[in-house]
């Protein structure tokens, strides 16, 4: 038997595992109030945090994530265009090169099984950032990993904004 408050119908009949199981999300985000500071005080901007949380959401397939976090970052000041090439951000020079190796150890984190890549991300990340900005990356990738589980498990709904333009008639 499931309950039909934590299920929604029409989107595979997921469990909202969030509001299925408030405890144990209530950690995370309690979780993520930590990360958030921990970020803050190893000098992360909230530009470069949501860089991390999108780069991450993209890999993971996240369309909640991804919607969510694009907002963050435009209202943090984050322009369109980086946005739009993120996911090719190896082949811009949009991207300073801070933020390029918070972007590749947040791949390696986000991927690590890939053991050449993370100990290049690593090598890179030591050239251009502190130790506590080590950390305080690898943390937020890890955090976004994991609340991109619980919505991509969970099939959390992308809804369409007021004033987003209506879908073209097929």
């Amino acid at each position: 038997m499931t309950d039909t408050a934590a299920v929604t119908p029409g989107i595979g009949n997921r469990v909202f595992i969030d509001k299925q199981s408030p405890d144990a999300y209530h950690a995370l985000t309690a979780t993520a109030e930590t990360v958030k500071g921990t970020a803050a005080a190893a000098g992360l901007d909230r530009i470069l945090v949501e860089l991390i949380n999108l780069r991450v959401s993209q890999l993971n397939a996240c369309a909640y994530c991804l919607d969510l976090h694009t907002r963050a970052a435009l209202r943090a000041g984050d322009t369109t265009q980086r946005l739009g090439v993120l996911a090719a951000w190896r082949d811009t020079e949009l991207f300073s090169p801070r933020e390029r190796a918070a972007l590749a150890l947040a791949e390696a984190t986000t991927h690590p099984s890939d053991a050449e890549a993370q100990a290049t991300a690593y090598a890179d990340a030591r050239s251009a950032l502190t130790d506590d900005e080590i950390s305080a990356v690898i943390w937020v990738a890890i955090l976004i990993n994991a609340f991109n589980r619980v919505s991509v498990m969970s099939k959390h709904p992308v809804r369409r904004r007021p004033g987003t333009p209506a879908l073209p008639a097929q």
